[in-house]
């Protein structure tokens, strides 16, 4: 898994009823873009250091809306 800071990861659940997890990758410990990641939780908000395992993903930045 490669990513880089502005990447968002999303992790869905392991089990049943276990909710789908994004964030916001804020720190790349490698310079490869290998993990872990330090990544804030769009869902509450917070930091944490993560080694993402199969269930994870990594999806590029939106880019910024055009103005019509």
């Amino acid at each position: 898994m490669i990513a880089h800071v502005g990447d968002r990861i999303v992790v869905e659940g392991k089990h049943l009823g276990d909710a789908r997890r994004q964030g916001v990758i804020l720190e790349v410990s490698h310079a490869d873009g290998a993990p872990p990641y330090r990544v804030r939780w769009l869902d509450d908000g917070r930091a944490t250091l993560i080694f993402p395992g199969p269930e994870a993903h990594i999806e590029p930045p939106e880019p910024p809306a055009e103005d019509a």
